[in-house]
Order: structure tokens, then C-alpha cells, then sequence
């Protein structure tokens, strides 16, 4: 007679397909540019797949006077754009259009709240959606706090029509402009919403890569014993944009790439590569593990600033063989501005796992290529054997986590090149998954809404989380602000020279990806 196999918690719910409940999905900012190339899209591709519930409604709500029929038809265009599901399928573009609604009314009028409040009560009559609600916040991050007290004062919340219904809401980065602000923005949410309610979205979660790094670590033996001080020499973190500001120049311009990349994306990317093993994969057991990387940070004096960071400013140069212009000449960026564009950050973590390993992160805009990857670099082998032997050095391994593009892990390792010599040279196994399972990655924001739309939070962040990032970022922000201004580097380069020194003081160079 065979025995069960034990139960191992940390693969509970893996394969388990939640059903999702009956829901309204309220987007607040729908006809903004998230809405049509994001959200709606990702909405269409879970019906495609047959990942929405049953009873469902989007309702759209903004300034612009706009009927239903309009509103359909402009979502419509942008499905066809943005979808990954290529020609539009008529027969579940029609079902979902018939759930798709629009309520025209400003952000801050109370009576527009109380029609909203109207209409959603009429849905769950004519659509069974009960009263389950998830509100998104799709607007400009001023307008958080004041639609978040509307949806409190106007009856949206626990209401007496539905007192048992789930509401929910879903809320952009970014998520405060500094720790102040932060913890003003989590207030106010937590006067309106339990945590377990509240969803911090970063898209970056939703990604295959990075929702592999629990698998990879915990699912293969062979990689976590090595996944600690003993054996790793260092780790890179790089978000590379070949991109400028885009015509984001007014926004930029006052938050930089210290506040728009690092305090959020990359450092959830640091707590998922360097956290303990949960007890479980579930939400709170995950953010616990998060968030005790993040208070393990070495905090940065002002002084020390200088030392742990470098930061850049791009200047005029060449993409693709085309001229561009430098960020202080980008529309609506001060002629004179320090904001950075570039950074480079030294962190340590000083925890048992982590004690002495430096944490190298790296993020600008107008480089090369745009790229974004993790990569674990272990300490050299002794050269012992074959150090005096081989015509060539031994290079160190490193395991190289793509998150874009072309998602997938790659080793590097050393092996014999063919031959009389004995010449080694690093050689790499490479796994991408869309040629490892014949399919494209869903986009991050599907598995992210799916998430939120089914109570799952795993893949958002919490409110300690957050406020303990800002906590990090507000220091070196207090240290740049008696700094000399940012170095120019040209684009199309990997930023200022400057960047290179800093990590060739340690005997380490940047990875070219």
C-alpha cells in the first residue's frame, strides 16, 4: 500500500484555480491612456480565456461627457491595438461590451458618488454582481486621497444594500512622493478600507520572471543552499529604458528616476531575490518576508550617500542612429534641472543570509537597450586546478534572471573548449518562456487584475512594505540635496563614467546585458 506524500505548504495553491466571485470593476480615469492600453485589454484577454466571472460590469468613470455606445467603441479600438489576442474575436468582444458602462462626473462631486452609488445598485439587479466591488484609482496620484474620502462618504463602501459584498480597491504608483506623503495616502486609505481590501499595484510583480524567483529558489535544491554569503560574491539589479521622458517631462522632472523606478519596482525585485522562505505562498506570508529584507537595509547616512550612490543626467546624443535631444532640453523640464535620470545604488543587507554581499542596483533612461534583469554572481572557483593550465581566466558563474525582454533564466559556466589545450571558456544555458512553453506570457496586468478580482494580494505590496521603501529613498534624496548635481552622460551610452568607477573600486564591472 502506498503512503501519501507529505503536504509541503509552500506548494499549497499552486495549482489551484480559484473561481472568481461576481464583480464591478469601477475604474476611476477611464479615458486615460492606462484604461485604453492596459486594463481594458488585459480584461478583454481574461474573457478570452475565460477567466472573468459570469456576472461582471466595467463601469468607466471620468470628466468627459460620453455616452455608453462611445465609450464601447473607443475600448473597442484599443483592444484591437493592444490585445495580445490578435484579430479581436467578435463573439467575446460583444459579450464583454455588453458589461461595459460609463459615468460621466468630476472627481470631487459628491453627487456624482451618490449616482455612481445609484447606478452600481442597478447593475446588481439586472447583472447579479451583488455588490462586489473593485474600485481602481487609474487617475493622477493628486486625486487619490479625494476619491478615496468620496467612496467613503457616499455609501460605496460596506453599504447597507450589500453589507457581506467584498470592496475592494486597486491604487497606481506612485504610491506617496516621499515617506510623508506616503503615509498620508495609507491613511487615508486605511479610514476607508481594511489592508486586506487595499491593493498597491506594480506591474512588475505581474511579470512570469519575477514570479518564477519564488520557483527557482524553492523548487530547485540545487539553487538555494548556494543562495547566501558564503557562495554569492554579489547581485546587479538593472532597469535599463532606452526610452526618454516621453512627453512625461512635467512629472519627471519633479520625481526623477531615484522615486519613479527604484523606491518601487526595484526594490520589490531585491525583497523577492533575497528574502527567507515563506511559511506558505500566500499574501502575508510573502510580505512578511519582504518587508524584513527591506528593514535589514543598511540605512545611508548623508555623508555615506556619496560613497553608496551615483547619479546621472543624460545629455544630447544618438539612439538607433537618430539625434536626440538631452533631458534638459525635453518639453516641460527646467533648463537648469538636477533631476537624475540615471542611479546607481550600493545597498547591504545585514542579515545572517546576506551579511557582507553587495547589492547593485542600476536604472536610466536613454541607455542602449532597454533590458531589465536580475543577475547572481558567485564567488570564482579556487584556481587551483586550473588557473595556471587554461590560456584563458576562469570566469565566475552567474545566474541571470530576465524579466524583459524575452523572459527567462539563463547560467553561465565554464567548460572545456574542444581540443589538445586545456583553454576553458564560459559557456550558457539559456531558458526562455515562450520557446519552453509554446505560449506567450500573459501580460501583467491580466494576472494582476485576475489577483485582485479574486481577493488574492501575493502579488501587491502592503503598507509597511511602502513606507519602509520610502524610508530608504528619502535618505538618499536628504544626502543629494547638498550633492553636486548629477553627471551628464551621453545617450546611447550605460550611463555617466562615473557609474563604471564606482563598481571597479570593489573589483566588480557592470554586466552588459
Amino acid at each position: 500500500m502506498q503512503t501519501a506524500p507529505p503536504t509541503n505548504p509552500l506548494q499549497e495553491g499552486l495549482s489551484a484555480q480559484r473561481t472568481p466571485e461576481p464583480c464591478v470593476v469601477v475604474i476611476f480615469g477611464a479615458t486615460g491612456d492606462l484604461t485604453h492600453r492596459k486594463l481594458v485589454p488585459a480584461l478583454y484577454n481574461l474573457a478570452h480565456e475565460g477567466q472573468l466571472p459570469q456576472s461582471f460590469a466595467i463601469v468607466g468613470f471620468a470628466r468627459r461627457p460620453k455616452t455608453h455606445d462611445q465609450f464601447r467603441a473607443e475600448l473597442r479600438d484599443a483592444v484591437a491595438h493592444s490585445s495580445r489576442f490578435q484579430p479581436i474575436n467578435p463573439a467575446v468582444w460583444e459579450s464583454l461590451a455588453q458589461a461595459i458602462f460609463y459615468h460621466q462626473s468630476e472627481f470631487g462631486d459628491a453627487q456624482g458618488y451618490q449616482k455612481l452609488n445609484a447606478f452600481l445598485q442597478k447593475l446588481d439587479a439586472e447583472r447579479g454582481t451583488a455588490g462586489h466591488r473593485l474600485f481602481y484609482l487609474a487617475t493622477a496620484p493628486t486625486e487619490f486621497i479625494g476619491i478615496i474620502e468620496q467612496l467613503g462618504a457616499n455609501g460605496l463602501i460596506h453599504s447597507q444594500h450589500a453589507p457581506t459584498a467584498s470592496q475592494r480597491i486597486i491604487v497606481e504608483k506612485p504610491f506617496g512622493h516621499s515617506l510623508s506623503t506616503a503615509e498620508e495616502l495609507n491613511q487615508a486609505l486605511a479610514g476607508a478600507f481594511d489592508e486586506r481590501q487595499i491593493f498597491r499595484i506594480d506591474h512588475y510583480l505581474g511579470k512570469e520572471t519575477v514570479q518564477n524567483i519564488a520557483a527557482l529558489r524553492f523548487a530547485n535544491e540545487i539553487f538555494e543552499p548556494l543562495w547566501n554569503q558564503k557562495y554569492v560574491d554579489h547581485i546587479q539589479i538593472t532597469v535599463a529604458e532606452s526610452l526618454g521622458v516621453e512627453g512625461r517631462g512635467s512629472y519627471y522632472d519633479g520625481s526623477g528616476a531615484l522615486r519613479d523606478m527604484v523606491q518601487n519596482h526595484m526594490m520589490q525585485l531585491l525583497s523577492l531575490v533575497a528574502m527567507e522562505p515563506p511559511t506558505t505562498l500566500d499574501g502575508p506570508a510573502i510580505h512578511d518576508e519582504k518587508v524584513k529584507v527591506l528593514r535589514a537595509i543598511r540605512p545611508m547616512t548623508p555623508e555615506q550617500v556619496q560613497q553608496f550612490t551615483v547619479r546621472g543626467q543624460y545629455a544630447r546624443g544618438s539612439m538607433a542612429g537618430q539625434a536626440v535631444p538631452a533631458y534638459r532640453e525635453e518639453k516641460n523640464v527646467s533648463p537648469d534641472s538636477r533631476t537624475e535620470t540615471f542611479v546607481a545604488l550600493k545597498l547591504f543587507i545585514e542579515n545572517w543570509r546576506w551579511f557582507g554581499v553587495p547589492f547593485y542596483l542600476r536604472h536610466g533612461k536613454r541607455l542602449p537597450k532597454g533590458v531589465a534583469e536580475i543577475a547572481v554572481q558567485f564567488k570564482a572557483p579556487p584556481a587551483v586546478l586550473f588557473g595556471a593550465e587554461s590560456t584563458t581566466p576562469l570566469q565566475p558563474n552567474a545566474l541571470v534572471m530576465r524579466i524583459q525582454p524575452d523572459e527567462g533564466i539563463a547560467i553561465r559556466m565554464n567548460a572545456k573548449v574542444p581540443g589538445n589545450a586545456l583553454n576553458l571558456q564560459p559557456v550558457k544555458m539559456d531558458f526562455r518562456y515562450g520557446g519552453s512553453f509554446g505560449a506567450h506570457s500573459p501580460e501583467a496586468y491580466e494576472r494582476l487584475l485576475h489577483d485582485a478580482i479574486i481577493g488574492d494580494s501575493t502579488l501587491f505590496t502592503r503598507r509597511d512594505e511602502v513606507e519602509r521603501s520610502w524610508q530608504i529613498v528619502d535618505a538618499i534624496i536628504e544626502g543629494w540635496n547638498s550633492a553636486p548635481a548629477p553627471f551628464p552622460y551621453e545617450s546611447g551610452i550605460w550611463g555617466p563614467p562615473e557609474a563604471d568607477k564606482f563598481i571597479e573600486r570593489d573589483g566588480r564591472e557592470w554586466r552588459r546585458p
